[in-house]
């Protein structure tokens, strides 16, 4: 079990990483499609930072604009704010809250470095960066997968067993599916990969993009 204060060490090293990254993109990267479906990288960027954003009381009232469904508030709000702020911008909010202590509704801080983790990879893997997450934020994030993690969103894993390559971790029962831990930790959160992260065969078409 991680303790809080190295929790929180290693969400404040993982935003800075990625706000340098985001910071380093040419202005065309900004515009490119993420594994988000129907984000850009810069929808991505902007709902990374809602969090350092909105107010609790201004968070109520979008969720309350949007009938109180949850991923229908916070694409609304993406996409609204990929476009009120400029990518530098967007890349210093995230920096510049690095140590902040927001925490999704539930999950606490390994929820609060999953999301970072991966909608960094959201972004990278589908610029085709070569950026590996250190394998002490992947060991965190991989605990923490379980059906709960699946309902949320919406992952079937029926007849599928998840196993990484680089590192020693499973999950579910079946036919095995190969690939790096962070490449399944996306699969978990319910992302489809580019084809070439994936060996061919007939599991892995369910997880890969067109």
């Amino acid at each position: 079990m991680v303790d809080t204060t190295e929790l929180r060490t290693v969400i404040a090293a993982e935003r800075r990483e990625l706000a340098d990254l985001l910071a380093g993109l040419p202005v065309e990267s900004w515009d490119a499609p993420s594994l988000c479906a129907g984000w850009r990288v810069r929808e991505v960027a902007a709902h990374m930072t809602m969090g350092f954003r909105y107010s609790l009381a201004k968070t109520a009232r979008e969720l309350l604009r949007a009938g109180g469904r949850l991923h229908r508030m916070t694409d609304a709000c993406a996409r609204r704010d990929a476009t009120a702020y400029p990518p530098r911008q967007l890349a210093a909010f995230l920096k510049d809250n690095a140590h902040h202590p927001w925490t999704p509704p539930v999950g606490g801080l390994p929820m609060a470095l999953a999301h970072d983790v991966v909608h960094g990879l959201d972004v990278t893997v589908a610029l085709g960066l070569d950026r590996r997450v250190p394998e002490d934020r992947l060991r965190v994030l991989l605990a923490g997968v379980d059906a709960r993690t699946l309902r949320f969103f919406r992952t079937d894993l029926t007849g599928i067993e998840l196993r990484a390559t680089d590192l020693d971790w499973s999950f579910g029962a079946g036919a095995p599916l190969h690939s790096t831990a962070q490449d399944l930790l996306l699969i978990a959160h319910g992302r489809k990969l580019p084809p070439h992260h994936l060996p061919t065969s007939a599991v892995s078409t369910r997880f890969s993009r067109p």
